[in-house]
């Protein structure tokens, strides 16, 4: 089972007018969390014509990324081609895989490149599977059915909601594979 899982926080919920402000993402070799292999940058917003964008009140507020702090940070021309790289080809894992992999493709898009990761796996639809009669999938949520803790500060910050996404798609993996 080899997998890179990844997260994106973003200004807004729309691929097509709001731009990426960090990525992270880390590689699940043979079915073990290899921290070695991670990924993780700020990136300071753009939009479609590489136009600056500013994080909204709203958005700093969920994520706790400040204008500020992505100012110099690199913008998505830059940080795209070194995180397929990263990527590399792999199948992908992402809570909400709609979400993120849609942010992905349009920038992609908009560099001329290609995002096509081998297959995208998604632990929201992992969860539904794994526990059908509840009704709530969101991270938090997960996180706590599978007895998961984010590190301090890491919930809404990529790095640390990959952390935790990860532990839960092998959790996830494994319940699904054992007979009931």
């Amino acid at each position: 089972m080899n997998v890179v899982v990844f997260d994106l926080e973003t200004t807004g919920l729309s691929p097509e007018r709001d731009g990426i402000v960090e990525i992270g993402a880390v590689r699940i070799v043979d079915g073990q969390v290899d921290e070695s292999q991670k990924y993780e940058t700020l990136v300071r917003p753009t939009g479609e014509g590489g136009q600056a964008l500013l994080i909204p009140w709203r958005a700093e507020q969920v994520h706790g990324i400040s204008n500020e702090m992505v100012r110099r940070a690199p913008a998505i021309a830059e940080v795209l081609p070194e995180f397929l790289e990263f990527v590399n080809g792999w199948p992908v894992v992402a809570h909400n895989i709609g979400f993120d992999g849609s942010f992905m493709r349009v920038n992609a898009r908009r560099q001329g490149l290609t995002w096509q990761p081998a297959a995208e796996h998604c632990t929201v639809q992992l969860s539904r599977r794994a526990f059908p009669k509840e009704r709530a999938h969101n991270l938090n949520a997960v996180a706590d059915r599978l007895g998961l803790n984010f590190a301090p500060g890491g919930r809404h910050r990529s790095y640390g909601d990959v952390q935790v996404t990860a532990q839960a798609y092998l959790r996830l993996m494994e319940r699904l594979s054992t007979p009931a």
